[in-house]
């Protein structure tokens, strides 16, 4: 047997949704392409897209989440490539003050959401 998966989604849990919503928008033209609440309104599940791949990054909240969620050492990330001027694109995060860590021999910097994950930006 042969299994071929396709990616689908990653996940963020974050605990100020319509803010991570705004960031997401905001920073890198993602939109809410569904939802999905509990009946008893203990999670609230918000998919982000692109509007080319059907990818999407969901982000999960928990009503009952007060506390920063534990990134440990942060040694992952999501990348997303922007498309048009990337270092226009990369003075916009600066401008937002989001850039958390720029590599410029590599050609690459990462910026980092209200709940702190990264997110490394490369140009299309």
């Amino acid at each position: 047997m042969e299994v071929k998966g396709k990616f689908d989604h990653f996940n963020f849990n974050v605990l100020d949704l319509e803010k991570s919503i705004q960031f997401y928008e905001k920073a890198l033209g993602l939109k809410e392409v569904r939802r999905k609440t509990a009946s008893d309104g203990s999670f609230i599940l918000v998919y982000l897209g692109d509007g080319q791949s059907n990818f999407t990054l969901e982000l999960t909240w928990l009503r009952d989440r007060t506390e920063p969620y534990d990134l440990g050492e942060g040694e992952y990330h999501l990348c997303l490539r922007v498309p048009g001027d990337y270092d226009q694109v990369r003075e916009f995060h600066r401008e937002m003050g989001c850039i958390c860590y720029e590599n410029r021999d590599m050609g690459l910097y990462f910026i980092n959401d209200p709940d702190g994950y990264w997110i490394e930006i490369l140009p299309l």
